[in-house]
């Protein structure tokens, strides 16, 4: 494709050029590293390759051909990361009728976000599931373990539900006071920067890793690794301008506070799994784990971008 022509493209299909670019370049790397080092076992880095793929393919695709679609995509996307961290939760019989309405709690939540209700979307989970879910708990009559209950069942909610559902509410939003970017594009924005993030900071920690941030939380996590990761992010993400309304600089700035915001979610999840003496969350992604490892960044990043972009460019 001619430069002239990659311009001429909407900005949703100039990020589709790149991604696709960025996979094949990946797949790339992956068959010259075979070929060079025959001895080594390169089958986990093809498995993500390949996982890389099909996540890209399925997400693109739906925010591509239609907002609604996408809504679907991440509503899903809410319930499976839910349902992972409820499956390792130490729940009481007593709890089966509160997490009836937690998973309730993700299509409502979703189904503000389809009308663009804005004000009961940002309430929703934090004031009425809030004060309603501790209520239904206690109709049950069993107060052993009712506050333990209570309070993990509200932060999964918190952070996988209604975190990750400020990633619907940019697909509706209008386009931007200036006209220059819109919610799709912003989506893919916000999603490319936290993602390539997680991926850059895993290879900068590979390469070069020496110093461990948190060892007793995620021991594979390298000042090396974080410093080199978001540097390499936000220079990558001023490339991306043309998905936002952003000047240079205050691209660099949201990137910055983007990735530093899903590096905390991110160690923050790292916590969670070594309090469930896990491993992974899931194995339904091959390479990758469960859908909340590949999300857990996105659970802290998606509020802040998004609170963000509402305040200063709406």
């Amino acid at each position: 494709m001619s430069l002239s022509a990659f311009t001429e493209l909407s900005p949703v299909w100039r990020m589709g050029a790149i991604l696709l670019g960025v996979l094949v370049l990946a797949s790339a790397i992956t068959v010259i590293l075979r070929v060079l080092q025959p001895k080594r076992n390169f089958s986990e880095l093809s498995a993500r390759v390949a996982s890389w793929w099909a996540m890209a393919a399925v997400f693109f695709g739906a925010v591509a051909v239609s907002d609604r679609l996408a809504l679907v995509l991440l509503a899903f996307l809410s319930f499976w990361a839910m349902k992972e961290y409820v499956t390792l939760l130490k729940t009481r019989p007593a709890d089966h009728s509160g997490l009836v309405l937690t998973f309730l709690a993700v299509p409502i939540q979703y189904y503000w976000i389809w009308i663009g209700w804005y004000g009961m979307f940002v309430i929703f989970i934090p004031v009425y599931v809030f004060l309603i879910l501790p209520v239904r708990l206690v109709l049950s009559r069993e107060t052993a373990g009712f506050v333990a209950s209570a309070s993990q069942i509200q932060w999964g909610l918190m952070a996988f539900v209604f975190g990750l559902s400020h990633l619907g509410f940019l697909l509706v939003m209008p386009p931007t006071l200036d006209g220059e970017s819109n919610g799709r594009a912003l989506l893919l924005f916000l999603v490319f920067v936290t993602e390539i993030s997680d991926v850059l900071q895993y290879i900068w920690g590979k390469t070069f890793g020496r110093r461990k941030i948190l060892p007793s939380v995620s021991p594979d996590k390298t000042w090396e690794g974080f410093l080199g990761g978001i540097a390499t992010t936000v220079l990558i993400s001023i490339g991306l301008r043309f998905l936002t309304p952003f000047t240079v600089a205050e691209t660099a700035i949201v990137a910055l506070m983007t990735t530093l915001a899903g590096f905390g979610g991110g160690a923050v999840m790292s916590a969670v799994k070594r309090d469930f003496g896990v491993k992974d969350f899931g194995g339904l992604i091959p390479g990758h784990g469960g859908m909340l490892d590949r999300v857990d960044s996105l659970c802290y990043a998606a509020p802040i971008f998004f609170h963000y972009v509402r305040y200063f460019h709406y």
